[in-house]
């Protein structure tokens, strides 16, 4: 009886739930730095344009980069309601379009997450010079070997359809969002996060009251008919030609399975990249923090504030939350028998410490309206 009862505890130490609390973390992590560093790219292009204040600027000018304003965080909860309903009545009908569109936008991701490596491999035997491709524009040896290795990567996993390389899409999904979509300022933060915890908790909890199915969990882990297999119906191309190739579950989520096969465990990209929005915010603001304390001569907070609370990064407490409230879900998932909405203790566990030390550090009002705006940087331009 003991055994059974605590036999979720012991299923903490799988390989499964070990491989995910492991992967989400450095995804989070890597997502964020590769973020801070396209901000300091950008910074670099503006000095060398004279065009920059020579201030950091947490809001990039790199029109690739998605800002996210308070309105679309109310509004993004609604829509992803209306996407979530269309997957769950019409799937059968736009799955094909729907496994196109994935595959295309995990193409670009997973070679926006392969470019630094290929830029480390190429970097000795190939310059930097851009290759022109006409109207299709102009790319580097770097970019050209990632775009074709996640082409290859792609076509392999639509032959094969297997777990792991859908999970490499699905790594280069998360990190291309987290790099290249923000969040200006702690309110938006409290907005977007608050909201999908409610969508979230709504459609995995109730649901299946309304229509009679768990609508997450459904669409979730439905898979999709291989474009190859209906490819070949539409040609009339023959029983043995493109009949074999496996149905494709779709690079929406993490699956790792267990060290004893018995299960997959299962994390959806949404749990990584929502909160991964946040630590990327918190990152660049503790960066800000620590240039403009330099520019002022090692201004320090309020005097209340202990120099050690001083020392612990907004980046670190939030990644520690992060780490805690993955674990409850998943004590919760174990204990209960059921799917959970892992936002439900995500976003409290990551929000309250983040509001907490801010507030205890002074920061809390400059992080909730215009956390990067400077003061410093107004006057140079008035100087000037």
């Amino acid at each position: 009886m003991a055994e059974q009862t605590y036999s979720w505890a012991y299923s903490l130490v799988d390989s499964s739930q070990v491989s995910t609390f492991l992967i989400s973390i450095l995804l989070i992590v890597y997502g964020s730095f590769r973020s801070l560093n396209m901000d300091f790219e950008n910074q670099d292009k503006e000095k060398d344009s004279n065009s920059s204040s020579g201030s950091f600027n947490g809001n990039s000018t790199n029109n690739s980069i998605q800002t996210i304003d308070s309105t679309q965080a109310l509004f993004l909860p609604i829509g992803a309601s209306v996407s979530l309903l269309v997957m769950f009545f019409f799937f059968d009908s736009v799955q094909v379009v729907f496994t196109i569109c994935t595959a295309v936008l995990a193409t670009i991701a997973f070679a926006f997450l392969l470019l630094p490596m290929c830029q480390y491999l190429t970097r000795p035997c190939s310059p930097q010079n851009k290759i022109s491709f006409g109207c299709c524009g102009r790319f580097t040896a770097a970019e050209l070997l990632s775009f074709s290795l996640s082409v290859m990567l792609v076509l392999i996993w639509v032959l094969t359809g297997h777990w792991l390389l859908m999970d490499a899409l699905a790594m280069g999904l998360c990190v291309a969002m987290i790099a290249f979509v923000r969040l200006p300022s702690l309110k938006v933060s409290c907005l977007l996060l608050s909201g999908l915890l409610i969508y979230d908790v709504f459609w995995v909890f109730f649901s299946a009251y309304i229509f009679n199915s768990n609508v997450m969990v459904k669409v979730a882990t439905q898979p999709a008919d291989n474009p190859l297999d209906v490819l070949s119906r539409k040609l009339h191309l023959g029983p043995n030609v493109g009949r074999d190739v496996p149905r494709l579950s779709l690079p929406g989520k993490l699956v790792f399975p267990s060290s004893t096969g018995s299960h997959f465990s299962m994390l959806g990209i949404g749990d990584i990249v929502m909160p991964g929005l946040l630590l990327c915010f918190v990152l660049r603001y503790d960066n800000y923090k620590k240039q403009a304390s330099g520019d002022s001569c090692g201004a320090s907070g309020p005097a209340n504030i202990s120099g050690r609370m001083q020392k612990v990064s907004y980046f670190h407490c939030t990644l520690i939350g992060y780490f805690v409230g993955l674990l409850t879900a998943t004590v919760a998932s174990r204990i209960h028998r059921a799917a959970q909405p892992a936002l439900l203790y995500l976003v409290p566990f990551t929000l309250l410490p983040l509001l907490t030390m801010a507030y205890l550090k002074g920061d809390l009002r400059r992080m909730w309206s215009e956390p990067f705006h400077s003061k410093s940087s107004s006057s140079r331009f008035l100087e000037v």
